[in-house]
């Protein structure tokens, strides 16, 4: 009977009720130890839509993985926003520091395709870009070609 249940879940919030209480009832595991592990993990993602993946033995044993919220959600916790621009590259809705820009790419790096924390920045700053969000008080993509050419190297260095 061992199995895999997939759920989104309230950062730091989850509970036994609906979205993890039904799909885990039916599971040998204790549903509260679940719950409280789920929440120990995502605490840090409070307000957030997380991923969870518990996966579960007969003998009551589980493993949970928890995924990262999506790039854009992560910005706009971050910066405190609700919605992105309807036209990114004319109305912004936010500016986002060099330091949140660096949280986020951190948060985010097991997820990226980039394979250091200079390139990841630049893969949230593409996001920011398309979000209508600048960083450091100019556009996204003008900033990402400023990391391009070196200008923050000393800071993205002490990974």
């Amino acid at each position: 009977m061992a199995g895999t249940i997939e759920v989104l879940v309230p950062g730091g919030k989850a509970n036994p009720g609906p979205p993890l209480g039904p799909e885990l009832g039916p599971t040998p595991v204790d549903v509260q130890d679940v719950v409280n592990q789920i929440n120990d993990q995502t605490a840090a993602f409070d307000g957030m839509e997380v991923p969870v993946t518990v996966e579960y033995e007969d003998d009551g044993s589980f493993s949970i993985e928890v995924g990262v919220p999506p790039t854009a959600a992560l910005i706009k916790d971050e910066v405190g926003f609700e919605t992105g621009s309807g036209e990114p590259q004319k109305d912004f809705v936010a500016d986002m520091s060099i330091e949140q820009l660096k949280k986020v790419a951190e948060q985010k790096s097991s997820d990226l395709l980039a394979y250091d924390l200079k390139n990841a920045s630049k893969e949230v700053a593409g996001t920011c870009a398309s979000l209508g969000v600048t960083v450091e008080g100019e556009d996204a993509r003008t900033f990402k070609e400023r990391i391009d050419g070196g200008e923050f190297d000393d800071y993205f260095d002490d990974e």
